[in-house]
């Protein structure tokens, strides 16, 4: 059994300006803070074209590489809609990302065997897509989970 989630997870929600995005960042935020009050696991979002603005404290970027590169964030939490999932996963294997929780369901089949393929040979771990998410009790929550 693997621990995923720990205390140097730094988590970015790819589509966090979308209502599904914003609403579980928020209560994954709120679960952190609970376990682990002050160590900041959610560290902001990846909307593209909406970078350099905030939603509900969440500093939002045009790209997960502009988030890693000004929050070190390590992880990213996938909110996105099934036809554009596939390339926000590459950008995130792209981006240098340890760990990617896509929640989204509904993906083309056709995607992921390219997401597969691309993926070959590079250190990232996915989870889903269509999963609940990931996490370890008393640390974090990544995803969907009650």
């Amino acid at each position: 059994m693997s621990i995923l989630v720990t205390e140097k997870t730094k988590v970015v929600c790819q589509g966090i300006t979308g209502k599904s995005g914003l609403f579980h960042s928020q209560k994954c935020r709120e679960y952190a803070e609970e376990c682990q009050p002050g160590v900041g696991v959610f560290v902001g979002g990846v909307t593209p074209g909406k970078g350099d603005s905030e939603v509900d404290g969440f500093p939002v970027f045009n790209s997960v590489g502009e988030a890693r590169e000004k929050t070190g964030a390590n992880t990213s939490m996938v909110f996105v809609p099934p036809p554009f999932c596939a390339d926000a996963i590459l950008e995130a294997v792209d981006a240098g990302m340890e760990l990617i929780v896509a929640i989204t369901e509904g993906i083309p089949v056709m995607d992921m065997i390219r997401v597969k393929s691309a993926m070959a040979g590079s250190s990232a771990r996915l989870i889903g897509p269509n999963c609940p998410g990931v996490i370890t009790p008393g640390v974090a929550k990544i995803g969907i989970m009650p």
